[in-house]
């Protein structure tokens, strides 16, 4: 199964063939009789605790719930880790939510596997959606989550703050990132800011660089044989320590998170730091957990790497989704395509809230940012999904705590690596 844990976009097997539309539950009438629903309840946990998804998420559910009275969506919030924490709790229970959040990957395919989650129907819809949203939850050719958001993990800038260390342009190398950060520096400005706490972060650094000089093979082939060693891999790490040798990070980053009014977002959004490497979301998270930058604000993807042997075109990101609950109710599966579709999610698109989905979306897309991470997808040569959720969870977990060491010089590319593979060997 591990064969699908890593994704590219070219090779995504959406097209695999799915039935037609499913409707809620309903009691068929006596003759004579009008017809009456069943009463049907939808448990479903998301991780949008802030707005504007929290908000739109509401509001699709009492919309929903609107058109279909017989069905209650019950709603339960959680924190990105607080949400992993309680799904591996019910998980090793055997149980599931009958919605929840979900990156695909390797912990969906386990997931699979151990019949937490039931395959998705989602009829005509299958023709709409893009194949790079759908490509991470596909597993053995079959579709087990229905995508909302398809991204990319890039660096989000300060165009005010570069000017004022007399950065004109945004780093197209990697030796040219690092003189951005010494420019950055000696200006009396934080480079970086970086939620070392939350671990997860961290990784994109890593997982880009051996993206840039291993390539995407090298992680495909590493997912098949479970061994890290490569030497490219240890020369991301190598760069990876250059980066930290440097301290870009801002004071005190070890125990910082990422939400919060003294997190990494925050550090972004309120002008304490010139840059972070985060997903699409980050815009929307810096209004909200800061100021937030309005035209300051830049995006500029993952540097490419001097003689490496991945292209700047190839992107590490992934998406947002649901999955359905193996004993999940009809209503779950329906919800969730009234969710998605076009007339409620393009504008959401604007409302900083997801990227577009469904074919020839992006020409909703107004903000610059937005449009920018939009254009890259669809020009990209290849796809990785983050590697934390592209690998079995306990690879995934040690893929971060051992660059979070590693960033705190607390291992050496080389340990990193060998961690890694222990890990992967012993699953």
């Amino acid at each position: 199964m591990r064969r699908h844990l890593v994704l590219c976009a070219a090779t995504a097997l959406f097209l695999a063939g799915c039935g037609s539309s499913t409707a809620p539950p309903q009691q068929s009438p006596q003759a004579g009789q009008s017809q009456k629903a069943e009463p049907v309840t939808v448990d479903w946990w998301h991780i949008a605790t802030n707005d504007p998804g929290k908000s739109t998420l509401d509001k699709a559910a009492k919309a929903y719930m609107a058109e279909h009275p017989e069905v209650t969506i019950k709603i339960t919030i959680l924190e990105n880790d607080a949400f992993k924490s309680k799904m591996s709790t019910v998980s090793s229970a055997g149980q599931a939510p009958d919605i929840f959040t979900t990156w695909g990957g390797g912990v969906l395919a386990q997931q699979v596997e151990a019949g937490l989650v039931k395959e998705v129907d989602l009829g005509e819809m299958k023709d709409s959606l893009t194949t790079a949203a759908v490509a991470p939850y596909v597993i053995d050719e079959k579709v087990y989550a229905v995508p909302t958001d398809i991204g990319m993990i890039g660096f989000w800038y300060n165009k005010d703050l570069f000017s004022k260390a007399g950065i004109t342009e945004p780093p197209g190398t990697w030796s040219a990132y690092l003189e951005t950060v010494k420019k950055l520096k000696a200006a009396g400005i934080t480079p970086i800011a970086l939620a070392g706490k939350e671990k997860w972060p961290g990784h994109f650094y890593w997982s880009y660089l051996a993206m840039r000089i291993a390539g995407l093979p090298a992680l495909q082939q590493a997912a098949e044989t479970k061994d890290f060693t490569n030497p490219d891999f240890v020369a991301a790490g190598q760069q990876l320590k250059a980066l930290a040798d440097l301290q870009p990070f801002q004071k005190g980053f070890e125990n910082a998170a990422y939400p919060g009014p003294t997190g990494q977002s925050a550090t972004v959004g309120n002008g304490k730091a010139a840059m972070e490497l985060m997903g699409q979301w980050a815009p929307g998270s810096q209004k909200t957990e800061g100021k937030g930058l309005g035209e300051a604000l830049g995006f500029f993807p993952f540097p490419a790497v001097e003689g490496g042997k991945g292209a700047v075109t190839e992107a590490f990101g992934g998406g947002g989704g649901y999955a359905v609950g193996a004993e999940a109710p009809d209503a779950a599966v329906d919800f969730l395509k009234f969710l998605i579709a076009e007339e409620r999610h393009a504008p959401a698109i604007n409302d900083d809230l997801w990227l577009p989905i469904h074919k020839g979306e992006e020409s909703t897309v107004s903000d610059p940012n937005k449009k920018a991470v939009a254009e890259a997808l669809a020009t990209a040569t290849g796809f990785q999904l983050y590697l934390d959720q592209a690998y079995p969870p306990a690879v995934g977990q040690e893929v971060n705590d051992s660059v979070a060491q590693l960033i705190e010089g607390k291992k050496t590319p080389e340990e990193v690596v060998q961690s890694i593979t222990e890990v992967a060997k012993s699953e």
